[in-house]
């Protein structure tokens, strides 16, 4: 009877999923953007002087991801920086090596010959294909302690605006396209790039699908940030769809979950400006599991910064990024670590410790001492 009993059991077992190791994947816009080309490569030689930067690496190796997206990292086409970064980030007693990346050009300070903004004026910022002073400002890296598989991945700057299915491209009252027929024709709807990156777990193959939409403010009744924000963050459901969309190399489709959508989307489902619809109706898909991650740092702040927060409808606890509280927008949710449904959520949180608690001074109190967003994390395994 107990040589049965155990046969039983062992063939119990083998019909119970087994799981691997716990994983943490991690967003943060860390603010490693500098004024000019050369300038963060300058300061990441020596970045224990920079405070903002050891700031930025203690908020990560407290956390310590296994990924991780770093979204305002100004690219450089010889991975100076990447490289630097990684060394800094590897030393000291609480040294965190994450020895993968996946790196790639951003839409950011390329210019289009081309008035965006319909102001009148050619080579402004704003005339990028993505807002940025030179080509490269605000750009992303993904760092993983995992491989990467850098052919199985796949980038979409290039990809034109006009080809997204039901594209919200900007109009002129009388409809027309705002500013003119050329940008419609030309403008990129990536203001920076969206990734999807294969990476290699000890639970089989994930897919980071990573992004950092343009912000939905600063322009006019036209509203050409707004309507972007809106269909660069829409993206990720027609592609989680199976939509057919032009990348770097050729057409693409989504080749499938395990995946998890992360970035800096500048967007807040209930509060701040922008169309929420996007937004709203990826928390809502039955394939997305949002976790929403929270802290006390963030409630704390909420309330001892008053201003606009007060008129806010979300839950503080959500708020990710500490924004100006008089003229608004307030703090706000708008950094996502978004698992597919079949991954098991373990935990998650947003690295925003309370005053007065271990890590606040990571953080600082009105200006920032790290950055003004805080690092979002989320827990998961892979069966």
């Amino acid at each position: 009877m107990k040589a049965l009993l155990g046969s039983f059991l062992c063939l119990l077992c083998l019909a119970l999923p087994t799981w691997a190791e716990t994983i943490r994947v991690a967003t943060y816009n860390a603010s490693l953007s500098r004024s000019a080309p050369g300038l963060l490569v300058k300061a990441l030689m020596d970045a224990e002087q920079d405070s903002q930067i050891a700031a930025v690496i203690g908020v990560i190796q407290t956390v310590r991801p296994d990924i991780l997206l770093i979204n305002e990292f100004d690219y450089d086409s010889d991975g100076v920086a990447l490289e630097l970064f990684t060394e800094a980030l590897a030393a000291g007693p609480d040294g965190l090596k994450m020895p993968h990346s996946f790196l790639a050009p951003s839409n950011t300070g390329v210019y289009t010959n081309l008035d965006l903004d319909g102001d009148g004026r050619l080579a402004e910022p704003e005339d990028a294909f993505g807002y940025g002073r030179f080509p490269g400002q605000y750009g992303m890296v993904l760092l993983s302690r995992f491989p990467v598989e850098t052919a199985a991945s796949a980038t979409f700057r290039t990809m034109l605006w006009q080809d997204l299915p039901g594209a919200l491209m900007p109009e002129r009252p009388d409809g027309a396209p705002f500013p003119s027929a050329d940008v419609h024709a030309s403008a990129r709807l990536s203001s920076k790039s969206h990734w999807d990156v294969a990476v290699v777990t000890p639970g089989g193959p994930l897919r980071l699908l990573a992004s950092h939409p343009t912000p939905p403010v600063f322009d006019g009744p036209e509203d050409f940030n707004g309507r972007r924000n809106h269909d660069e963050i829409q993206f990720w459901s027609l592609y989680l769809n199976g939509a057919l969309l032009p990348s770097d190399t050729g057409v693409r489709t989504f080749a499938g979950p395990p995946f998890v959508i992360l970035g800096d989307l500048n967007a807040d489902p209930m509060d701040g400006d922008g169309r929420r619809e996007a937004l709203q109706a990826l928390l809502a898909r039955t394939d997305v599991n949002d976790p929403v991650p929270r802290s006390l740092g963030a409630v704390a702040a909420s309330k001892n910064q008053g201003g606009v927060n007060a008129n806010h409808s979300g839950d503080p606890a959500l708020d990710t990024a500490d924004w100006n509280d008089e003229r608004g927008p307030g703090n706000l949710r708008v950094d996502y670590v978004l698992p597919s449904s079949d991954l098991i959520v373990i935990d998650s949180g947003v690295y925003w410790p309370p005053p007065g608690t271990a890590g606040a001074d990571l953080i600082g109190q009105g200006d920032p001492v790290s950055s003004d967003h805080r690092l979002v994390w989320v827990d998961i395994r892979l069966p």
